[in-house]
C-alpha cells in the first residue's frame, strides 16, 4: 500500500508539473481544451443553437451568453488522477493501457455533458448555471473518476491470473473455507 501511495503521488506531482509548464500547456492543455470547446460547439449546434468558437470561447449569437473552458475546466485535473491512480496500482500493463484509454475517454465524454449541459443552463437561468458549475459538476466530474478507477480495479486479473468477478447473486460474496 505504501508503494501504491508513494507511486501515486509521484505521478500525480510529476503530471500537475508537467501541466503547468510551458511545453505542457502548448502541447497537451490548449490543443485538448480548444478541442473540447470545438466539440462542445459541435453537439450546442447540433441542439439547435447558433454559435460563434473563438479558441476556448463559445457565445450564443441569440442571446449573447458566452462561456470560456478555463483551467479547471477542460477536466485535465480530473484526468491525472486517474491516470496516477492507475500508473500506481499493481496490474499487468495492458490493463492500464486498457484502464487509461477508456478511463479518459469516459472522463472527457462526461466533461463534453457537462459544457454542453451548463451552456444550456446559462442561457435558461445564470444563477443555476453558477450553481451547478461550482457545486454539483465538480463533484460528478471526480466522482466519475473514482467510479471508473474502482470498475477498473474489479475487472482486472487478479494474482492467480484469473479475472474477478462481481459476487454472484444469493452468495453475498462471502466464502467458506473447506477443511
Amino acid at each position: 500500500m505504501i508503494r501504491f501511495f508513494l507511486t501515486f503521488f509521484l505521478v500525480m506531482a510529476g503530471l500537475f508539473v508537467f501541466e503547468l509548464t510551458p511545453v505542457g500547456q502548448t502541447y497537451f492543455v490548449e490543443p485538448l481544451t480548444s478541442g473540447l470547446a470545438k466539440a462542445s460547439a459541435f453537439f450546442i449546434e447540433l441542439f439547435g443553437r447558433d454559435l460563434a468558437v473563438d479558441g476556448i470561447v463559445m457565445v450564443d449569437k441569440a442571446t449573447g451568453f458566452a462561456v470560456q473552458i478555463a483551467a479547471g475546466c477542460n477536466g485535465v485535473e480530473a484526468m491525472i488522477l486517474l491516470v496516477a491512480a492507475i500508473v500506481a496500482f499493481p496490474a499487468p500493463w495492458r490493463y492500464r493501457y486498457m484502464g487509461l484509454g477508456l478511463g479518459l475517454a469516459s472522463v472527457q465524454a462526461l466533461n463534453l455533458v457537462r459544457i454542453v449541459s451548463l451552456f444550456y443552463l446559462g442561457i435558461w437561468h445564470k444563477p443555476s448555471f453558477d450553481w451547478a458549475h461550482l457545486y454539483i459538476w465538480q463533484a460528478l466530474i471526480m466522482l466519475d473518476t473514482l467510479l471508473v478507477w474502482m470498475l477498473w480495479i474489479r475487472y482486472i486479473p487478479n494474482a492467480s491470473g484469473n479475472n474477478t468477478q462481481p459476487p454472484q447473486s444469493g452468495d453475498g460474496g462471502a466464502s467458506v473455507a473447506a477443511g
